[in-house]
């Protein structure tokens, strides 16, 4: 895939190696997108890999003085879903980045590598045009600020050029009288990209909208405004009438095409139905619904600190040096894989397993510094002064000389697993197992729902996921 690897140490090292290697190197933060790119050869020509994830207060979310937000580059979509600033100040955002993906991909996936990746079907591009966002750009050359409207000139493209480094996202916070939602339509609740999604936020007064926006995504080349039907709302109250009518008008303005998920026809009319939905939700003020209050999230409540180094590191140029299961490790190769081939191939660690390799089944679900991800969308040297746990890890050792021949004594939700019959051909069943044990690290006594967002981004070809969900249930009862 690539084949040089950069831990940078600031942006003003970031953007200098951008400089010097042009069109062949790319940011690396979460990853999630850029490695299917290149698997899949829709970024070519990429050598060099620059990893930002190591420099510090990159990761902030920040209300200024003149009620601005600010999002670095490293605010990941759980950052974002979880954060009360954004939840109060920009629920539509909060709202799509909770919908993207699983915990694991949006513990790596960033709000930054969503908008440069520019497809259309993006989620969080959407209600950010609607928030009227810009990015700020750094390069060698200097720093512009580009409003996101103006920032993409088609699919998967946009006015970015090679040596630039997106270093904020800003946007106005929504006022008193502001409020607004997010409506995602897709072929599955989890882990499916959308076939349509709107951000409506309307400026109320005394019942009526002094002005609206609606955005749509998944229906044109690019997130577009729903112009007519903004223009239609202003100045009238949201009566059914006027709701249906601006439905249709946003419909109108659609321009989907057809593919695998879902016809133009059908398209146009989910375009109707999702901005109604949301109208009415916004007016009966039930746009909040269906979003937990403390969204499942797999991250480890004491994550270690990204410290900046003080140089930057090469990759293969020097060996990965991480810590796994307790153990240290150093590779000599491996520079150029992904985490879950390192850990399999180098580390003859087999327990992660490859199912899809496409971040979308789960089985290669480890820890990375403290927070669940999927191995298979991180860079093997991300590995590099981290700390990993894998299933082979999470079993606790006994003291010599209690019962002869054992050696080990299984976690909690291993041995649930086991008395509950939840394990059949096996394959999912670490994965299933280390999210798991990450939400009864996050919530002791986690509810049904909890538990099923826990495991949105673990998928088993065997069950209908009754014992899988009992398991956990009976394990959280364990007192270890």
């Amino acid at each position: 895939m690539w084949h040089n690897y950069i831990n940078a140490s600031s942006t003003d090292e970031v953007v200098k190696i951008l400089a010097e290697k042009g069109a062949g190197a790319r940011v690396v933060a979460g990853a999630t997108d850029l490695i299917l790119e290149l698997e899949r050869g829709i970024r070519k020509g990429i050598e060099t890999l620059i990893d930002v994830t190591r420099i510090p207060n990159l990761d902030q979310i920040i209300l200024d003085e003149d009620d601005t937000i600010h999002l670095g580059p490293l605010v990941t979509h759980n950052h974002c879903a979880a954060s009360k600033l954004i939840r109060e100040r920009a629920y539509p955002l909060a709202r799509a980045a909770w919908e993207v993906g699983a915990p694991q991909i949006r513990n790596r996936g960033t709000i930054a590598g969503n908008l440069i990746t520019a497809s259309p079907a993006n989620d969080t591009i959407t209600p950010l045009m609607a928030l009227r966002a810009s990015v700020t750009l750094l390069s060698a050359r200097g720093e512009r600020t580009v409003p996101l409207q103006e920032f993409y000139t088609g699919v998967r493209k946009t006015v970015m050029q090679a040596d630039e480094m997106l270093v904020d996202i800003s946007f106005p916070a929504l006022t008193s009288t502001q409020r607004g939602t997010f409506v995602k339509l897709a072929l599955r609740r989890a882990q499916a990209i959308s076939v349509v999604n709107t951000a409506v936020i309307l400026d109320i007064k005394e019942d009526t909208v002094k002005s609206a926006v609606i955005t749509l995504g998944s229906v044109a080349p690019t997130i577009i405004h729903a112009a007519e039907a903004e223009t239609f709302l202003a100045k009238k109250k949201l009566s059914n009438k006027n709701i249906a009518k601006a439905a249709e008008l946003t419909r109108d303005e659609s321009r989907p095409i057809d593919d695998i998920r879902g016809s133009a026809a059908y398209r146009r009319e989910m375009v109707r139905v999702c901005t109604q939905r949301a109208l009415r939700a916004i007016r009966d003020e039930s746009e909040q619904e269906g979003m937990p209050k403390e969204p499942i999230l797999l991250r480890g409540k004491e994550l270690k600190a990204e410290d900046g180094r003080m140089k930057n590191e090469f990759f293969p140029d020097q060996p990965i040096e991480t810590i796994i299961n307790g153990k240290k490790y150093s590779f000599k190769t491996g520079h150029n894989k992904t985490l879950l081939r390192l850990l399999r191939e180098e580390g003859a660690l087999t327990g992660t397993k490859e199912g899809c390799a496409e971040g979308e089944c789960g089985a290669c679900t480890v820890f990375l510094d403290g927070n669940a991800v999927m191995a298979c969308l991180v860079p093997a040297p991300r590995a590099h002064g981290a700390e990993i746990i894998t299933v082979e890890g999470l079993a606790s050792p006994l003291p010599s000389g209690e019962g002869p021949g054992v050696r080990e004594k299984l976690h909690a939700v291993q041995e649930a697993f086991i008395q509950d019959g939840a394990v059949q051909c096996g394959y999912c069943t670490p994965g299933f197992i280390m999210s798991a044990a990450k939400l009864l690290e996050e919530k002791a006594n986690p509810t049904r729902n909890e538990i099923e967002q826990a495991i949105t981004g673990n998928l088993c070809r065997c069950t209908g996921y009754y014992k899988i969900v009992q398991a956990i249930e009976d394990a959280s009862k364990i007192k270890v």
